[in-house]
C-alpha cells in the first residue's frame, strides 16, 4: 500500500473514534487478504473497508468492493473471530473518502454495507 492509502486508513480511523469507536486493529493480514480497520463500539465488531476515489470520478468508492473483496474480508474477519472471542455482533462497514486535489472533501461510513 502506498503512503496516501495509510493517510486515508488514519483520517478513517479517526473518523470512527469520533464516533465512539474504538480501534482494535488496523491492517490485519490473514492468507486469505488484509482487513483495513477492525473497529468496536458497545453493541458490534465492525470489520471496515476503506475506499477513497476523487469527487469527480465516475464510480463511488463503495463500488471497488466488489464481492470477491467482500468474500476475501469475510473469510478474514471469520479468522479473526475464531481466534478473538466476543459478544459483540460482527458487521461488515465500508469507510468512503471523497477527495479534491488530494485533499480530503467528505467521509462517508456505509454501516452494515455488505
Amino acid at each position: 500500500m502506498n503512503n496516501k492509502g495509510k493517510l486515508w486508513e488514519i483520517e478513517a480511523a479517526n473518523h470512527l473514534r469520533k464516533k465512539k469507536y474504538k480501534l482494535i486493529s488496523a491492517n490485519y493480514h490473514t492468507r486469505f487478504g488484509e482487513i483495513d480497520l477492525i473497529v468496536a463500539n458497545k453493541k458490534f465488531i465492525c470489520f471496515v473497508e476503506v475506499k477513497q476515489r476523487d469527487v469527480n470520478a465516475i464510480a463511488q468508492p463503495k463500488e471497488f468492493v466488489d464481492f470477491s473483496k467482500q468474500q476475501k474480508i469475510i473469510s478474514s474477519a471469520q479468522l479473526y473471530l475464531s481466534a478473538n472471542k466476543t459478544d459483540l455482533q460482527p458487521r461488515f462497514d465500508v469507510i468512503e473518502i471523497y477527495t479534491k486535489d488530494n485533499k480530503i472533501n467528505s467521509i462517508k461510513h456505509l454501516e452494515n454495507a455488505f
